[in-house]
């Protein structure tokens, strides 16, 4: 069985930073492109930022580019989303998600699979 447990959520300053960390279990971590989404209150789900099966290729939503950084351990079947430069818009529920292949696909919103998130919170 699939499990995504996230870690790393808060609360923080504007201007602050968190990392962010997934957990992964249940399937061959190293094979899959993971992404991480996230969902403010009262709004849909917003995908973030994208890391192909090997790490070498990532993608992100115009919203964070420049100040968030998706990363991957493959030895360690996790995933990290460093968040930088928060900012009160970015105040949201972040889970991490698996993509049905090896390939990261921007704005994919359509997983078979999620976490139960970990709450961002951004507020001075």
């Amino acid at each position: 069985e699939v499990q995504l447990v996230e870690s790393g959520g808060g609360l923080v300053q504007p201007g602050g930073s968190l990392r962010l960390a997934c957990a992964a279990s249940g399937f061959t971590f190293s094979k899959y492109a993971m992404s991480w989404v996230r969902q403010a209150p009262g709004k849909g789900l917003e995908w973030v930022s994208g890391i192909d099966s090997g790490g070498g290729t990532t993608s992100s939503a115009d919203s964070v580019k420049g100040r968030f950084a998706i990363s991957r351990d493959n030895a360690k079947n996790t995933l990290y989303l460093q968040m930088n430069s928060l900012k009160p818009e970015d105040t949201a529920v972040y889970s991490c998600a698996k993509y049905p292949s090896k390939i990261v696909v921007p704005n994919f919103l359509d997983f078979a699979k999620w976490g139960q998130g970990t709450q961002v919170t951004v507020s001075s």
